[in-house]
């Protein structure tokens, strides 16, 4: 993908990111502005894939030609923007990003990769120089600090030595970061500090959004002159100069040429192209590969590797994880991978929870999900539907899906999660007024914004289909069904009975509650419906949600009308919050509308009204993957999908700015 014509207006809002395998990652806008205190050259995972370090902000370049200077970097504090980006020409993201640079007949090409596996971020210089004296300056912007936090102190305590051609600088005694460039002449500075470089998108979170960032020196290389060309040819010929930049906090920069560390990324995920082996638009599905593979990352502490929910500031999340599982592995055939994944949750589980995720620095399980222990067994079912692998599952999944059902069964109040099985109607009540344990999860203090503690209608939705692929497991086994079948029997039968709400032609949210939200389309969107996709109830259910939450970015959390609506995510955090799942629009949840529309069209048994069911089913398709190639190509993430939209025009990006579970489930319905 290539932009030209850039202006601060458009170019500031558009981001990118690379990551390295490990929860590590780089990210900027297409102007080289960093407007979030998340943005960076190399935020370090020290524990993966999570204790992030913020590391390296930024490599500021200037070019000397001919005696004059020019800056060609670009910065933002409140009440000065250097505007480098004038000379910006080009950006493109072809598997990485790379920046072009002209004055007069110079150009400058600026290659930003990560080394797949490591904490080390390489930049590649390529430089077309006429007839001039020319030097290019390379000056490192630097800190060491938690990724989430910004630094307001003015004095660091810096500490650098230079051994050969490395750099190793030390900030505020945290570790040893690495500096190397190629046939540089390297001068440190004494006390060099950027002050106050701002954050527009922290301040619009409502977050302090200024931070001091340490400048140890300078890399300062003379570019030798060229013969002559001029600026039509210059991109056809040969670089006067090409140059590595490379920033590591790994024990040793085992690899000093950051164009051989590029051409092992691009093989790396021109091979998962070829693994995948998708049929459609080949650009569309490269987009899709590079976005999917950014979310697959290795867990030190499991030894297997995991998915991270979002970027730039979650973690992996296991709610998330199974939800996305199916989209970033199971459709690009990373089989191997969606092994480890499923390992990676059934490893700490406790009385019957799989954790949620794991705290950020001390890597604690966190067991607040009443819904990841029941998404797992779809997830499972997900993978025996695309590669027939049922001993593997029988051997591997069997006995922690059997423990999940048992302490359903007999009831968890492990860390407050009051999660039983009704014995008169069969039906799973979880949590209390102050406990949120479902995906609607948002608390502020001790205050539960959207309560669901009870009987919800997508728990006993995916509990009815953990029974019943319990049961076929079972069978395969060879073992007595008979115990899973009862109870999925039961359970059916009384959610019919009791979450059908007639006058509203919805199901109850959480039984008591008829807000109407989205979270009734998994009784339809499952592998085994609990609500009969051939019934009347279905299609009305399929009605309510076109009518009321269906908008072309995904579905809202809640439908205009209903007491608390809000439609635009914005604010400080309490009013970012109040807002999360009360009318905002999430992408993954096309998904399930995706799911329960083919489930009602193929139940469907009238010819004419199948037909009608199979044109609204591929209209529905063909007008997503309209909004989202158009999302790709001038959205704010390059080749991402972000986390939430605002639910009114112009339907605006919000949130993490790429999450996985919206790239996996849009992906899954376009391709």
């Amino acid at each position: 993908m290539k932009l030209t014509n850039l202006n601060l207006e458009t170019g500031i809002q558009k981001e990118w990111l690379i990551t390295n395998g490990i929860g590590g990652f780089a990210s900027s806008t297409v102007l080289g502005i960093n407007t979030r205190r998340y943005h960076g050259l190399l935020i370090a995972s020290y524990n993966p894939p999570v204790s992030r370090h913020f590391i390296l902000s930024k490599v500021d370049e200037s070019i000397i030609i001919d005696g004059k200077q020019y800056n060609l970097y670009a910065n933002m504090c409140k009440d000065y923007i250097s505007r480098g980006f004038t000379y910006l020409v080009e950006f493109e993201k072809n598997y990485i990003p790379i920046y072009t640079y002209q004055i007069e007949d110079v150009m400058i090409k600026k290659y930003i990769c990560m080394e797949y596996g490591k904490n080390t971020v390489g930049v590649f210089y390529q430089i077309w120089n006429g007839n001039h004296e020319v030097k290019l300056i390379v000056t490192p912007l630097m800190n060491e600090r938690d990724f989430h936090q910004e630094s307001f102190q003015k004095d660091f305590e810096v500490e650098q030595e230079q051994k050969d051609d490395q750099v190793n600088v030390t900030i505020n005694h945290g570790k040893p970061i690495h500096l190397y460039m190629q046939e540089a002449k390297y001068i440190p500075h004494e006390h060099d500090r950027f002050y106050n470089m701002f954050y527009m998108e922290e301040e619009k979170r409502g977050f302090v959004a200024e931070e001091n960032l340490v400048i140890p020196g300078r890399f300062e290389v003379e570019i030798p002159r060229g013969i002559g060309h001029d600026e039509e040819k210059a991109i056809q010929q040969l670089p006067t100069k090409e140059i590595s930049f490379i920033a590591s906090v790994e024990p040793t920069i085992e690899n000093h040429d950051v164009k051989t560390m590029i051409n092992r990324e691009i093989a790396r995920l021109t091979n998962l192209m070829y693994d995948a082996n998708l049929e459609g638009e080949q650009n569309l599905i490269k987009s899709y590969l590079i976005a999917s593979d950014n979310f697959v990352v290795y867990r030190k502490n499991t030894h297997l590797h995991t998915l991270i929910a979002g970027y730039p500031w979650f973690a992996d999340w296991s709610r998330d994880t199974l939800i996305a599982f199916e989209g970033i592995l199971l459709k690009t055939k990373r089989f191997a991978i969606a092994k480890e994944v499923l390992l990676t949750t059934i490893q700490d589980i406790k009385e019957g929870l799989v954790p949620n995720g794991y705290s950020e620095e001390e890597g604690t399980p966190l067991y607040n999900s009443v819904d990841a222990s029941l998404l797992l067994f779809e997830a499972v079912q997900k993978y025996i539907d695309y590669t027939q692998d049922v001993d593997w599952v029988k051997e591997n999944m069997y006995a922690s899906l059997q423990e999940i059902i048992t302490h359903y069964a007999e009831g968890i109040t492990l860390d407050g999660n009051n999660i039983f099985l009704d014995k008169e109607d069969g039906l799973i009540s979880a949590g209390t007024p102050n406990t949120q344990n479902t995906w609607m999860d948002v608390k502020i203090g001790a205050y539960a914004v959207t309560p669901r503690n009870g009987k919800a209608v997508e728990i006993n939705s995916l509990w009815y289909n953990a029974l019943k692929i319990m049961e076929k497991l079972t069978q395969l086994k060879g073992e007595n069904t008979a115990k899973y079948k009862k109870m999925a029997n039961q359970c059916k039968k009384s959610f019919v009975e009791k979450f059908y709400h007639k006058r509203r032609k919805c199901l109850y949210d959480v039984l008591g509650d008829a807000k109407i939200r989205p979270n009734q389309l998994f009784s339809l969107s499952l592998t085994y419906p609990v609500i009969d996709p051939a019934s009347d109830i279905a299609k009305e259910i399929l009605e309510t949600v076109e009518k009321k939450l269906l908008t072309p970015y995904g579905l809202k959390t809640l439908a205009k009308g209903e007491e608390n609506y809000i439609e635009v995510y914005e604010g400080d955090s309490f009013r970012r919050d109040m807002s999360y799942h009360q009318g905002i629009t999430w992408p993954w949840l096309l998904g399930l509308y995706y799911n329960a529309l083919q489930h009602v069209m193929q139940a469907e048994k009238t010819k004419t009204k199948k037909k009608e069911l199979e044109e609204k089913w591929q209209l529905f398709i063909n007008n997503t993957k309209i909004t989202f190639m158009q999302e790709l190509k001038e959205g704010k993430t390059i080749e991402g999908i972000a986390e939430i939209y605002d639910s009114r025009k112009p339907y605006e990006a919000k949130g993490a700015f790429n999450q996985a579970w919206s790239v996996a489930e849009i992906f899954r319905i376009i391709i």
